[in-house]
């Protein structure tokens, strides 16, 4: 597959949209989202990729969804909540290792060390996605902690873009983060999950300066509602 360019924009928190051939969004929490500039109502979407069931992540999924008649890719119990919300969308169910493909978009689940609910009830494990999209390959890890199985990820799936939370408190801070991306070898990093809520206060510049130190990967601190043309 002929490789282009993928246009990544952050709309705070973990909600990116990935633009190339197909429109995706990532974790979309717009609504209820303090730093969030865009809303629920102006997204284009023809994949909706949620990495676990915390209402910052799953968000506006089900309306965005409804709207753009687009299918939801998930964690297996977390989809099997969010059917019981929406009888009548497409909700795909994936699990760790597990992919799907959705008119050319590749899509697969690898492990996150956090946890995860929805709507009161547990919703299965936490995950990060592995999205392949136009011959790029980009990880979104979700929530998460550092992990020794992130140098497998970047081995197998070789991401060339990454985003990383980098909050602490809830995530990994961003000297852990700077590790990850040791492990992981990705070409970019991008910070994330952070500055939205007050126990989540960081300044981005020091991870960059930690990841560009110790390793070749180039650190975008993107500004909320910023595009990026990798």
């Amino acid at each position: 597959m002929e490789e282009k360019k993928l246009n990544v924009k952050w709309n705070g928190h973990a909600c990116f949209e990935i633009s190339g051939s197909r429109r995706i969004i990532i974790d979309p929490f717009l609504e209820g989202n303090p730093v969030a500039q865009k809303k629920k109502e102006d997204v284009q979407a023809d994949v909706i990729v949620v990495t676990h069931g915390h209402g910052d992540h799953v968000g506006d999924a089900l309306f965005i969804a409804k709207k753009n008649k687009a299918p939801i890719v998930t964690m297996v119990e977390l989809a099997w909540l969010l059917k019981e919300k929406e009888e009548s969308l497409e909700i795909h169910d994936i699990n760790f290792s597990g992919s799907v493909n959705i008119n050319g978009v590749k899509i697969t689940a690898v492990p996150a060390l956090h946890s995860s609910s929805y709507d009161g009830k547990y919703a299965g494990n936490p995950g990060g996605m592995i999205i392949e999209m136009d011959g790029r390959t980009l990880y979104h890890a979700g929530d998460t902690g550092v992990f020794m199985d992130m140098e497998l990820i970047g081995k197998m799936y070789k991401p060339e873009i990454a985003l990383l939370p980098i909050g602490g408190h809830y995530t990994m801070s961003p000297a852990e983060a700077a590790r990850a991306v040791e492990m992981i070898h990705p070409k970019v990093a991008i910070p994330m999950h952070y500055n939205t809520f007050p126990p989540i206060q960081q300044n981005p510049e020091v991870f960059k300066t930690l990841v560009e130190s110790g390793s070749k990967a180039k650190v975008h601190v993107m500004k909320v509602g910023q595009n990026l043309d990798l």
